[in-house]
């Protein structure tokens, strides 16, 4: 099995170890007066290299963590002072995590997020590579360690956090004034929608990928449909009965789970039990698959579960699920993103009736995964509104999905009064699909639009779309091919 899914990668590599950067040896700031340094170009064009770094820290409220050298770019971890409430900003503040890959202020700058931390070594989005540009990110509020101390948990929600991105944009646009897109994948991708929805005329173009798009929460029926149609029928009952096995042993498995749990000293305060935790990772099994595997990685799946041995359906759903995923060690991590599930994004909450009479809990709700000292209140009316304003509002916006995603089976659509804007699925794609995995003609189409969206379109690509390919070549360190994804053992997040 892990042989096979090698597309996968890890998530701790790509969003960095949370607590590695904070006010690490070497960091700086602007303590000279900005009058004292090097002018450099006033609105675009050429500036030397420690021209940026002053013309950045020149900036009010940011801080140099960290510059970390790489071939063609200047890269800063940086933070700077946000608001907590930006409708009373003095009530306090906090310091927001941000990197920056510079490559030159004559070029187009994308803004991405995932909608979590933030890595703090260099990396490309697909929009990035595309452009040949500069790459802003964004650590998402309330992920730590860019957490308000108190914090206040009704500060946390989308509004705030596009306002968070508002006000990066507005500081240093001064310094990139050319064309600027929104981009990310999963939550980053709902993160670059909302961002467009509250400040539609910062941003010249958006590229959300894998985006979920839960308007009604209470009603996931369309999770339902997916689960019994995708893959193929020996693909789906093999994962029906690993998962069912799973919980038929579920008292020589939870033996495992304790020896484990004990070894790593993991506890169970916010899920509220050994039991609960497993028979959650237990649930998330088959929508883990689809989420970061392949149809072809079904090979490795136990063909005959009732004959597989305990160990191999212990293996089967760590591998796939991660039994670390429900202790309190790593929901603390996740708090912010099932606080906004169980605040305003939703959350699926699917059947699988052939479990229906062995789960004890059923799929369980955000809800169950936040500390009870953490109140919560669902807004019912923050994904309509953001739905309706996609539909009757987007410009220069796309949507990019994976076939076999299963958080694809709630995605956003288009309306009549959308303009220039696409939706595109990735054939077998899964949560890691990627323009460069669409088939060729919508490639070319998509790839010409995100080129003129970011003003640097060459002649022949304007007049002839099909002509378009990225103008930086792909760098394997810095980019991630279609179908490779972040993975963790929390899985059921988007």
């Amino acid at each position: 099995m892990r042989k096979a899914l090698t597309g996968v990668l890890s998530l701790a590599v790509l969003i960095g170890t949370v607590g590695a950067t904070g006010a690490s040896a070497g960091a700086a700031t602007a303590a000279e007066p900005a009058a004292n340094r090097s002018s450099g170009a006033a609105g675009g064009g050429e500036a030397s290299d420690e021209d940026i770094k002053d013309r950045i820290l020149a900036i009010p409220g940011m801080r140099l963590i960290e510059e970390k050298p790489y071939a063609g770019y200047r890269y800063f971890v940086l933070d700077y002072t946000q608001p907590v409430d930006h409708r009373r900003p003095s009530k306090g503040t906090f310091q927001q995590r941000l990197t920056l890959l510079h490559k030159d202020v004559s070029r187009p700058t994308v803004f991405f997020t995932s909608g979590y931390n933030v890595s703090t070594n260099p990396s490309r989005s697909e929009p990035t590579q595309i452009v040949d540009g500069n790459q802003v990110s964004m650590e998402y509020r309330y992920f730590t360690p860019s957490r308000p101390a108190p914090a206040d948990w009704s500060k946390l929600d989308i509004w705030q956090a596009a306002s968070d991105q508002h006000r990066v944009f507005t500081a240093l646009k001064k310094i990139y004034d050319k064309k600027w897109l929104a981009t990310g994948g999963s939550k980053g991708g709902m993160t670059a929608t909302y961002f467009e929805r509250f400040y539609p005329k910062d941003m010249d173009g958006v590229v959300a990928y894998v985006a979920p798009n839960d308007v009604v929460d209470n009603e996931d029926s369309a999770y339902d449909r997916f689960f019994r149609n995708v893959g193929t029928e020996e693909c789906r009952d093999k994962l029906a009965g690993v998962q069912r096995e799973a919980l038929i042993r579920r008292t020589p498995l939870q033996e495992k789970f304790k020896e484990l749990a004990a070894s790593q000293g993991w506890t169970f305060n916010t899920v509220g039990s050994l039991d609960r935790a497993y028979e959650a990772t237990v649930m998330d099994y088959g929508w883990a698959f689809w989420q970061y595997s392949l149809l072809a990685d079904c090979v490795d799946i136990p063909a005959d579960a009732g004959k597989a041995t305990d160990d191999a359906i212990w293996d089967s759903v760590d591998f796939i699920s991660g039994f670390g995923a429900y202790v309190d060690q790593s929901l603390e991590r996740y708090t912010p993103y099932y606080y906004q599930a169980g605040t305003q994004l939703g959350s699926p909450d699917i059947k699988q009736p052939w479990l229906r009479k062995l789960s004890r809990y059923g799929y369980q709700p955000p809800r169950n995964f936040v500390p009870r000292s953490i109140p919560m209140t669902f807004d019912r009316g923050a994904m309509r509104d953001v739905d309706r304003w996609v539909k009757r509002n987007a410009r220069q916006m796309m949507y990019v999905n994976g076939e076999n995603d299963p958080w694809s089976a709630e995605p956003f659509r288009l309306g009549r009064g959308a303009k220039d804007s696409y939706v595109y699925t990735v054939p077998g794609g899964n949560h890691g699909a990627k323009v460069s995995g669409l088939v060729a003609d919508e490639k070319a189409k998509a790839t010409a639009a995100i080129l003129r969206w970011a003003g640097v379109a060459p002649a022949a690509v304007e007049a002839d779309p099909k002509k378009a390919k990225p103008l930086a070549k792909f760098d394997t360190r810095l980019d991630r091919r279609n179908g490779e994804i972040e993975r963790d053992e929390a899985t059921l997040r988007p």
